[in-house]
């Protein structure tokens, strides 16, 4: 979610420095920005609503500085609701991510004691708490006694200009710390620091850093001293543009086959993490959004090819289910950007019963990889556009591999994988795109669209639903085809799409009954399948995948829902009101 950057030290062009910071964290979605530096002893601020993509500061040369790309979530997005966030005296800013529980009264608390509130946030109510704290005791002081006292998972980083300081502290929410040559750097996430220095400290939950001349490091809520410990981090973050691409979504998509060919190439660690899970006593899958929808695939990929029993349950309601957990269950989290707090805090709940984590994620050195006694990374590389393309199919192949390498078969994942790979290159032609294109010209106005799957199709239905409402807006819902005559059918009208996946398995006569049923009620039915039926209005021919069906079949809906974001005009790469890494719940 919203981006975090500061930086202190040596060099006067703070505000360009932390400007390009953000930048570099666009990806995580926003919907305002804005920067702080240190004029004397008060701050000034530049703040905007939209995208920072092209846009310059105005502000005077400064040696500290701090800066927020913020994703709405108290208060409309607005100007006066962008961060940072000062205090009455304009000495403190601020920049947060996460939500203030109890903030409505501590502001109540705030306003009696006289202080002048400009915005809707809940995030004002930290600079003014500090300003109060300040009264009777030191910066560093006021900022670990104002965390203290908020309710919530939290981080925040606190601009101090008659002290030449920035504070740092964190539960929850991700805070990277770099050590350069020329200052201090701190970021949401390692992405924003990598290209000025590879010396990282990871805060870790109730800590807090002071940076200035120098850094000290504490513990909350105590306020103990520790000593800092920086990794150097040798991994290299691949500068990711789109190159002849119109957009990155696109891009991603084209990237798909790469992503396959390398999991084929690299099996050693998924044959090591294989074992693992043969031994656990409770085996649990939990994903937010598209990574559920993998996660749900694994579940029928587990019970079909390894024999095993896996349960999958939604991160944001693990929570509520964790009473049978103990130090014999193992918990795979799966998550892109390793930085979801819906399944960060499951986790933290996992540990605190002793439970074995394994992180399947893409982001080396993210809160879940570190939090994890296992870890496997997809290796798919950077991906910019918020809806999740290349690695939603990269933990499809992992799952797949997985599932095969419990049963000592992996070759036999990787020849079914290899022939997916074949499989997709050829739906990326240009007549087969172009095909897809011309379906989503029709679409274009259409209100809902619903799809369909049983099987291992189910989740690839659900995923394909995600997919063309997140970035076209379009209504889509999916489902299992069998609860069709248990409601949704009820919505079925003249014309209505609706996209029926059909592989050639056992599922293909109910499928096929079930696109009858659609048709009969009028509505237009798009076939992806091997084989062409006169029930459908509209086909794509997939061959047929056995267990790696999933990874063919969703390539279709990508490709849909860009065109259709696409034809309506809409970007696709920064779908509204949507972020690539969310961070509060």
């Amino acid at each position: 979610m919203c981006g975090i950057f500061g930086y202190v030290g040596q060099d006067d062009n703070a505000a360009e420095v932390v400007l390009e910071g953000l930048k570099l964290l666009e990806y995580r979605g926003y919907d305002s920005w804005g920067v702080t530096v240190k004029i004397g002893k008060k701050l000034g601020v530049d703040k905007h609503v939209g995208k920072i993509g092209h846009a310059n500061v105005k502000l005077p040369r400064s040696n500290l500085g701090i800066g927020h790309t913020r994703w709405a979530t108290h208060g409309g997005v607005t100007t006066e609701n962008a961060h940072p966030h000062l205090d009455c005296n304009k000495e403190i800013a601020v920049i947060h991510n996460g939500i203030v529980e109890n903030y409505e009264s501590l502001k109540t608390d705030l306003l009696e004691k006289g202080h002048l509130f400009s915005s809707e946030t809940d995030t004002e109510v930290i600079a003014h708490l500090i300003e109060e704290n300040l009264k009777t005791e030191g910066f560093s002081s006021a900022v670990r006694d104002t965390f203290n006292a908020l309710s919530g998972l939290n981080a925040f980083v606190v601009a101090y200009a008659p002290s030449q300081e920035i504070v740092a502290c964190k539960t929850g929410s991700p805070l990277v710390i770099g050590k350069g040559t020329d200052g201090f750097y701190v970021a949401s996430d390692a992405t924003g620091i990598i290209e000025h220095t590879r010396d990282l400290l990871f805060l870790k939950d109730k800590e807090m850093v002071i940076l200035g001349k120098d850094i000290q490091l504490i513990t909350l809520p105590d306020g103990k001293k520790v000593e800092p410990v920086f990794e150097k981090i040798d991994w290299k973050i691949e500068a990711a543009d789109k190159g002849t691409f119109e957009h990155f979504m696109l891009k991603e998509i084209y990237e798909q086959p790469k992503v396959l060919r390398s999991l084929i190439l690299n099996g050693e660690e998924i044959q090591s993490l294989a074992k693992t899970i043969s031994l656990a006593k409770g085996t649990f899958f939990i994903g937010a959004g598209t990574a559920f929808h993998a996660s749900l695939t694994g579940t029928y990929l587990f019970s079909r090819i390894a024999k095993m029993h896996v349960n999958t349950a939604v991160a944001s309601e693990f929570n509520y289910l964790e009473d049978f957990l103990n130090d014999k269950s193992l918990i795979i989290a799966l998550s892109q950007s390793g930085e979801t707090i819906d399944v960060i805090e499951p986790l933290q709940r996992a540990k605190e019963k002793k439970s074995t984590i394994v992180a399947i994620t893409n982001a080396l050195g993210s809160t879940i990889y570190r939090m994890s006694d296992y870890r496997l990374l997809l290796g798919a590389g950077p991906e910019k556009a918020v809806a999740s393309t290349k690695a939603y199919i990269a933990k499809l192949g992992v799952l797949l591999l997985l599932s095969y390498a419990i049963v000592g078969k992996i070759e036999e994942g990787k020849k079914l994988l290899a022939a997916a790979l074949d499989e997709v290159e050829r739906m990326l032609s240009d007549s087969y795109v172009s095909h897809i294109r011309k379906l989503a010209g029709q679409l274009r106005n259409t209100e809902h669209i619903y799809t369909i799957g049983r099987g291992l199709s189910y989740s690839t239905a659900l995923e394909a639903a995600l997919k063309i409402k997140e970035v076209s807006y379009i209504h889509t819902e999916g489902l299992a085809a069998g609860e069709l005559k248990h409601g949704t059918l009820a919505l079925i009208d003249k014309g209505t799409p609706c996209i029926v996946f059909a592989p050639k398995d056992d599922t293909y006569q109910a499928m096929i009954s079930n696109a009858m049923e659609i048709k009969s009620r009028g509505g237009f039915v798009i076939g992806i399948s091997s084989e062409n039926s006169k029930i459908f209005d509209y086909w794509f021919e997939v061959k047929e995948g056995g267990a790696a069906v999933p990874i063919t079949h969703v390539i279709v809906a990508q490709i849909l829902a860009y065109f259709l974001a696409v034809e309506k005009g809409f970007d696709p790469d920064k779908p509204r009101n949507l972020a690539k890494s969310v961070t509060v719940k």
